[in-house]
């Protein structure tokens, strides 16, 4: 929380960026400084150098030549950054900036002991460099240096911006290389559903990429191997279960009548119950062998309420839609007549309502009984999963009812989500994308 205050990226690829980009920005500026400091440092040494040489030069000459001559020399001999002067110049100071003092020093090595010299500085803008030389005649020769800072190119602050600008696409395109890979994983373990048929991850690219891979792709199919055997054991189990429970049954009725044979018949009933939902639940996990076909929602829904109408019990529908859709109509009804008997068996009565909505279809499935603990939402979803207090054992049920209905949502492509209504009750929705 306190990165997002400071402006940190939130993301990887963000961070990655801001890190990459502020480095080499930085390497980018130092470099900059460094190499203008180096240019600066070697043209004041070839400018020194240059004044010194010729200042010796220009000194010689005027001296050797007649005075009256002087003066047409003078313009011949001046620099942009410095010209002589016949006579004792401006008045000025004696105290020189460290610059002017080191091109003072330059100028006293080229000229002296032979012209002695003497320097004072005349405040500008800009600033001035005066050096007063005695000629072997005793006439004044004044120095006016200028200097002059090196201009910059006007090219220069182009050539930058697209130094900049490459240096901002080299560093977007590395971090897109680099974190693409960690998105594509993160999209197939959002895609990766239990009973669904994986999607293998492509096993190409840099070698820790291909990697990382190869090994989504193994844990993939040993999730998928595991669930299935799991499943299928369940199945098996259910299945052959269902032959003794044949023969007790038989045995049982052939038997003496009594209260005990009632009791022992409302156990081998219960049992028959929880084999055949572990049954269905097993089948529910494979929930994609029935093919899609088209189906008129209303008149689907409305069939379905009226079978239970028929049979006596208390399921209302509301207002319905037209609707068509391409779905599995027998999972369709298997969620939705298992979410019915769920708030039949806990509240009596069940409403169905109908409702499309931003491309996507929701059938909820309302009750006035004691709801879920909130706590408790997700967990019912599991298989033989119960509630003690509100749903107890002797209301029936086996604990796998909301688990198959969840199952065959995600296998229709479609979800469950149960949530506890404001008025009291539960209200289970099955979307349809």
């Amino acid at each position: 929380m306190m990165g997002s205050l400071l402006g940190w990226p939130g993301s990887l690829r963000g961070r990655l960026f801001l890190i990459l980009l502020a480095g080499l920005a930085s390497a980018q500026l130092f470099s900059f400084v460094v190499i203008t400091a180096e240019r600066d440092q070697t043209a004041r040494a070839i400018m020194l150098t240059t004044l010194q040489r010729d200042v010796a030069v220009a000194v010689a000459l005027l001296d050797r030549l007649p005075a009256p001559q002087r003066p047409e020399w003078v313009p011949l001999l001046d620099r942009p950054t410095y010209r002589f002067a016949i006579g004792s110049g401006a008045p000025g100071s004696a105290m020189l900036s460290s610059r002017l003092t080191m091109i003072a020093n330059e100028i006293r090595t080229a000229l002296e002991p032979r012209f002695p010299v003497r320097f004072d500085a005349v405040s500008g803008p800009p600033d001035r460099l005066q050096g007063h030389v005695a000629l072997s005649d005793g006439s004044a020769l004044t120095i006016v240096v200028q200097p002059a800072h090196w201009p910059v190119a006007s090219w220069l602050p182009v050539a930058l911006a697209v130094q900049l600008l490459v240096l901002v696409g080299c560093v977007w395109l590395a971090v897109r290389l680099a974190v693409w890979p960690l998105t594509r994983f993160a999209q197939a373990a959002d895609a990766l559903e239990p009973g669904q048929p994986a999607t293998r991850f492509a096993e190409a690219g840099p070698d820790e990429v291909a990697r990382a891979a190869r090994a989504l792709n193994a844990m993939q199919e040993r999730v998928a191997r595991h669930l299935d055997e799991r499943v299928r054991i369940l199945a098996a189990i259910s299945h052959d279960l269902q032959t003794p429970i044949t023969r007790m049954r038989l045995r049982v009725e052939t038997g003496v009548e009594g209260p005990e044979q009632d009791r022992i018949l409302g156990d081998l009933e219960a049992i028959e119950a929880l084999v055949r939902e572990g049954i269905a639940y097993a089948r529910s996990v494979h929930g994609d062998v029935e093919p899609p076909a088209r189906l008129d929602l209303r008149a689907f829904l409305e069939s379905i309420v009226f079978d239970y109408q028929d049979t006596g019990r208390d399921v209302a529908v509301a207002a319905l839609p037209d609707v068509t859709i391409v779905t599995r109509p027998q999972a369709l009804r298997r969620i939705l007549t298992n979410l019915i008997d769920n708030s039949i068996r806990y509240a009596g009565r069940a409403e169905l309502d109908l409702r499309i909505a931003d491309g996507s279809i929701s059938i909820a499935v309302l009750d006035r009984g004691p709801g879920i603990p909130a706590d408790k939402l997700d967990a019912v979803l599991l298989p033989f999963v119960r509630l003690e207090r509100s749903r107890s054992r002797e209301t029936g049920g086996t604990g796998l009812g909301l688990a198959i209905a969840d199952q065959l949502a995600s296998a229709i492509g479609g979800r469950l989500t149960l949530s506890n209504r404001p008025s009291g009750g539960l209200k289970a929705v099955v979307t349809l994308s």
